[in-house]
């Protein structure tokens, strides 16, 4: 039976609520005040809680309480009502029967409650056995009931409670929780009171200063001299933004929501007041106005908890060494002799971040030298950025060791972006390119840190080619400036690469890099897609693709940086987006390439040829493979099979097809990658039209994922294709039952003729649903008669590669290669396909007009 039943008023406590709340909204949205909204929501809620308490008659027989972020007297649109009733120790069934009731009532009313019953002594149990009751218990309003029992335990609570355990408890809690929160897809979609910089850090500076005794506000703080009037003043903009983003998305999602997810970010921005402009949406505004206001509050949390932590917590040195005139060392932290260091000479900014380079053992600066460097900011200027001593100390800092951790505590604290004012504006950028999983400014320092890290002897074994490349690189702090640069100029409404070159040309002019080096900073910033491109776009066993990437590289020492910094750079952009695979097609580039530019930039294709049949025959013979096996099937292919294949696949297809050059029924054979991250598929049937189609159409329904495809055809007329599939997501099944399945089930399909199936549909990704990618289309003559290069990029979809292969086939054009790159939920394809058919500009026209309609299905 509800709680409600026969009792009169439960249908007007109802809709008072629902009517307060309405009216709230509106208010809200006329004035936008988030303090005055919060503050007037849990004023309703008190009069609906005393007035049910009251009419239960409930009186002083027990205390209600209203604790957590409710008894602060804040209450955001659909946050729980935290109570505590408190109880006498004497407390009969009668009147826990009547709390059930009233708890009930609160419930079928609308209310979500988050409630504790507890007696005197269960509070101060619970409280010294879980820091978050504590923690709970700290912020409390008696709302009804005897005043006595809740005084009692309110001064039980403060003698018993103890500082400094309350502190390193809330530290603890504090880096547990941004540790969870700092997940690839937590950045795009932060958690506005979890995240790092979020509402919590806040609470958690209050709490402690409530917990010290220091006061429970900002202005208390200030009167404390525990923080400065410009610090309060920062804390409380960036709290009021961070309140109002918290209260639209209640209000749009209609349910508590803390995350601002994709589905709700556009409409959250317009209701706030941002607009859509032509370079940049609505929820771009708003989240880099939300990420602006999270990172000054990270960055005076980051300041304010030492001093916190010094005020109750001060042992005696236990190492004290000295560095300098003006920095020493204690307790494994940086420390400054005067509180005016930095005033005196802003420069020694940097050289505090210099000395935690140097010293290795520090474990970062101590609170009164936060203190004072957060302060000195603003003389970070033009005139500082002018001074040639200052210039030397930044660029000193890329050739020190430690560098990751350097540019991120400047970055934290201000410094970067102060310094380098074209960093500083992207800072909190989104990418809605559907692939970055992180903020323009946070992937650039995991771009550094990822180069970083391969310099490291300690991380040789993750990438030994790379970790021995970067070894031997000279002035590898050139690589570091360079992935600094590479996307500064993101959002900016043009070619970022281009635009970046200005900036880096401008950086390496004023800080004095060598020539050789200024030019290669420059290149690489201005390069820095083209060897992922090539890799991923093109054939990279083709020599003349090969001849002609190496073309643009010129010198082994600039086709290195390219190659560090774009492994780098596809690894710092989504923990998704980096595999074997592609690993695997950039150091075969590399390989090729350099082989290239050490014989003079030329290839001679036979050489080539005779070099990969060599390769292949050794391959066959240490697999006992008799010889002159391979003869028969060599005999069919063309010069062009060779150049377009390597060795190992030379061996596999001979192997395989030795026996059955001449098959009357389709031969299906597949394998585990090298790379292990995929299966390689190898078809041998008759050429037809719409055989590409079909086996596209095979791998889109068993939800295998195409990565690269190559086809051929022998002087015979049999398709020679070989595929390279990426394993579906969450497949359980062993690899010997996929290849099994895909060779009996392929060729059964291949071998019936079935009519093409219509493309299968499927879910949208809802973040290409809510940041649609506008269809691209390209179809360009190559440079043979009848041969053109197709070019896609639009979003993913199930289907999309089968839609596309039908409308080429119902066309008449054959795929002679294929290269599908997925970059999370964006897709760019290229073909190399030959017109079977008409080709005049009429058709062409035509085919590009549907193909952009499916696209967009």
């Amino acid at each position: 039976m509800s709680a409600c039943d026969g009792f009169a008023q439960c249908q007007l406590w109802r809709q008072k609520l629902q009517q307060g709340r309405q009216a709230l909204a509106e208010r809200y949205r006329q004035h936008s005040e988030p303090r005055d909204y919060l503050s007037r929501h849990a004023a309703l809620i008190d009069t609906l809680l005393t007035g049910i308490w009251h009419a239960l008659e409930l009186g002083a027989r027990a205390s209600l309480v209203a604790v957590g972020g409710y008894g602060r007297g804040q209450l955001f649109p659909a946050s729980d009502i935290d109570l505590l009733v408190l109880l006498p120790d004497n407390h009969d069934d009668a009147l826990d029967e009547t709390l059930s009731r009233f708890v009930g009532i609160l419930w079928d009313i609308g209310l979500e409650v988050g409630h504790s019953v507890r007696t005197h002594g269960e509070c101060l149990t619970e409280a010294r056995a879980d820091i978050t009751v504590e923690t709970t218990l700290l912020e409390n309003r008696l709302l009804a009931g005897d005043p006595g029992l809740h005084g009692t335990l309110i001064a039980a609570l403060e003698k018993t409670r103890e500082p400094l355990r309350f502190l390193e408890g809330k530290l603890l809690e504090q880096q547990q929780r941004h540790n969870k929160n700092l997940a690839g897809t937590s950045n795009l979609e932060p958690n506005i009171k979890e995240s790092p910089g979020g509402l919590r850090d806040l609470h958690t500076i209050l709490w402690l200063a409530r917990a010290i005794g220091l006061g429970s506000s900002w202005q208390m703080l200030v009167e404390r001299d525990v923080i400065t009037p410009s610090e309060a003043r920062m804390l409380r903009v960036s709290e009021r933004e961070l309140e109002r983003l918290r209260i639209e998305l209640h209000l749009q999602a209609r349910r508590r929501e803390d995350r601002l997810i994709f589905d709700l970010q556009q409409q959250t921005a317009q209701a706030i007041g941002y607009a859509d402009a032509s370079a940049r949406r609505a929820s771009e505004e708003m989240m880099q106005a939300y990420y602006k206001a999270s990172r000054t509050v990270s960055q005076l949390s980051g300041v304010l908890l030492p001093n916190l932590r010094a005020l109750i917590f001060c042992p005696l040195p236990r190492v004290v060494r000295e560095l300098d005139e003006r920095f020493y060392t204690v307790n494994d932290l940086l420390g400054i002799r005067r509180p005016d260091v930095f005033e005196e000479d802003p420069g020694a900014i940097l050289d505090a971040f210099l000395h935690l380079q140097r010293h290795p053992e520090l474990t970062g600066m101590a609170p009164r030298t936060l203190r004072a460097l957060w302060r000195a900011r603003r003389h970070i200027n033009e005139r500082f950025r002018r001074q040639l001593r200052n210039r030397e100390r930044f660029v000193q800092i890329f050739r020190e060791s430690g560098l990751t951790h350097t540019l991120r505590r400047m970055n934290l604290y201000g410094v970067l972006g102060k310094y380098l004012p074209a960093f500083g504006r992207i800072i909190g950028r989104m990418q809605h390119d559907l692939f970055h999983a992180y903020t323009v400014d946070m992937h650039i320092l995991m771009v550094v840190r990822n180069l970083r890290r391969l310099a490291v002897p300690a991380f040789n074994h993750e990438y030994p080619l790379l970790s021995r490349l970067i070894g031997d690189f000279e002035r590898p702090e050139t690589l570091y400036i360079a992935a600094l640069f590479h996307d500064i100029a993101k959002g900016r409404g043009g070619d970022h690469s281009l635009l970046g070159t200005v900036d880096a040309a401008e950086f390496c002019q004023t800080h004095g890099l060598p020539f050789e080096d200024r030019e290669l900073v420059v290149w690489l910033v201005r390069e820095h897609l083209t060897m992922s491109a090539v890799a991923q776009k093109q054939d990279i066993y083709d020599p003349a693709t090969v001849v002609a990437f190496a073309e643009i590289a010129a010198t082994p020492r600039r086709l290195t940086a390219l190659y560090l910094l774009t492994v780098a750079d596809i690894r710092g952009t989504s923990p998704k987006v980096w595999n074997s695979w592609k690993a695997k097609l950039l150091e075969d580039l590399y390989h090729a390439t350099l082989r290239v530019l050490e014989h003079g930039g030329q290839v001679d294709r036979e050489s080539v040829v005779d070099e990969r049949k060599a390769q292949a025959r050794t391959e066959l013979r240490l697999r006992a493979i008799p010889d002159g096996a391979e003869t028969r099937l060599w005999q069919t292919l063309d010069t062009v099979y060779f150049l377009r294949h390597e060795a190992s696949t030379i061996a596999w297809h001979a192997r395989v097809l030795g026996r059955s050059v001449d098959s009357a029924e389709p031969v299906v054979r597949a394998r585990l990658a090298a790379t292990r991250d995929g299966i390689e598929v190898l078809v041998y049937t008759h050429d037809a039209p719409e055989l590409f189609a079909r086996i596209c159409a095979f791998f889109g329904r068993t939800h295998y994922s195409i990565a690269d495809a190559r086809v051929h055809t022998t002087t015979q007329g049999y398709a020679l294709d070989t595929f390279h599939v990426f394993i579906p997501e969450h497949h359980e099944d062993d690899y010997r039952d996929m290849i099994n399945f895909i060779e009996f089930e392929l060729a059964a399909a291949l071998l019936r003729g079935d009519a093409l199936p219509p493309p299968r549909g499927g879910r949208l990704d809802r973040h290409l649903r809510h940041f649609p990618i506008q269809p691209q289309v390209s179809l360009q003559p190559d440079d043979s008669p009848r041969r053109y290069v197709l070019s896609i990029v639009a979003g993913d979809r199930p289907g999309l590669l089968a839609r596309v292969t039908a409308l080429l086939s119902a066309y008449r054009f054959s795929v002679h290669s294929a290269k599908i790159m997925t970059l999370g939920s964006r897709v760019e394809d290229a073909f190399l396909l030959r017109a079977d058919g008409a080709d005049d500009d009429k058709t062409l026209l035509a085919l590009e007009g549907e193909l952009i309609a499916a696209l967009q299905l």
